[in-house]
C-alpha cells in the first residue's frame, strides 16, 4: 500500500465520518437544479455526496483508492436505503465508459499534483455532450488560510491547489455556467472547519 492510500485509509478508519454525513452545500445547491441521470463521484471517500445524489434518484457511480472510505460509504447508503456503485482503484484501471455520465461531481477531489490535470482530462471523456461538471475544491489562495487554521483542512502544497486558469485549461470545451474563486465558511465533519478559499465551477460540455 502506498503512503497516499494509507493516509486516506487511516483518515476513514474511525467510526466518525471525517467530513460528516451531510452533502457538501455547493453540490446540494447545484444538483437540486438538475434532472436526475447518471452521475460519477471521483475521490468520493465516505460517500456523503454520493448517497445524497442517490436519494435524489440519480444513478450513482463513485470511486476512490480507500477501501475504508468505500466501506463507510456503503454503510451510509444502506442506512439511507439507497444503492451506489462504488469502485476501488486508480481511474485508469476502472471500467467506466466514454460518454457514460450526465454529470461528474468533483467535490474536494484533490489528486496528487502531478496527475490532477490528466485525471480531469480523462474524466472529461466520460461525460456526455451537454453533460455537467460540478466542482468545488480549495484554491491556491487557500494556503494562507490553512497556514492560519489547520482545522479548515486541504492540501498544504500550492501545486495540489487549484486556480481559475487551471480549470479553464483542463476543461476547455465547456460552456462556463459559473466559475469563481470565493471565500467560504466550512463546517463539514472533523476536517473541514473554518474559513477557506475555494474554486467553484459549473460547466456544460459542448
Amino acid at each position: 500500500m502506498n503512503n497516499w492510500t494509507k493516509r486516506w485509509d487511516d483518515r476513514y478508519s474511525t467510526e466518525e465520518f471525517a467530513y460528516g454525513e451531510e452533502p457538501n452545500n455547493y453540490l446540494k445547491e447545484q444538483l437540486e437544479k438538475l434532472n436526475p441521470g447518471t452521475i460519477l463521484f471521483p475521490a468520493e471517500g465516505e460517500g456523503r455526496n454520493a448517497v445524497f445524489a442517490a436519494k435524489l434518484d440519480w444513478k450513482v457511480s463513485a470511486f476512490d483508492i480507500s477501501e475504508e472510505g468505500r466501506n463507510k460509504a456503503l454503510k451510509l447508503a444502506e442506512a439511507n436505503n439507497v444503492s451506489i456503485d462504488y469502485q476501488i482503484g486508480e481511474l485508469e484501471t476502472l471500467d467506466f465508459q466514454e460518454s457514460q455520465f450526465d454529470c461528474i461531481a468533483l467535490i474536494y477531489a484533490h489528486f496528487p499534483a502531478e496527475i490532477k490535470s490528466d485525471i480531469h482530462k480523462h474524466l472529461d471523456t466520460l461525460l456526455k455532450k451537454d453533460g455537467i461538471i460540478i466542482f468545488e475544491a480549495f484554491s491556491k489562495k487557500h494556503l494562507e488560510y490553512v497556514t492560519k487554521n489547520e482545522k479548515v483542512g486541504g492540501p498544504k502544497d500550492i501545486e495540489s491547489l487549484f486556480s481559475i486558469e487551471e480549470i479553464k485549461t483542463d476543461f476547455p470545451n465547456y460552456e462556463i455556467i459559473e466559475l469563481e474563486e470565493k471565500e467560504i465558511e466550512l463546517s463539514e465533519g472533523l476536517f473541514h472547519n473554518g474559513t477557506g478559499s475555494v474554486i467553484r465551477f459549473v460547466g456544460r460540455k459542448k
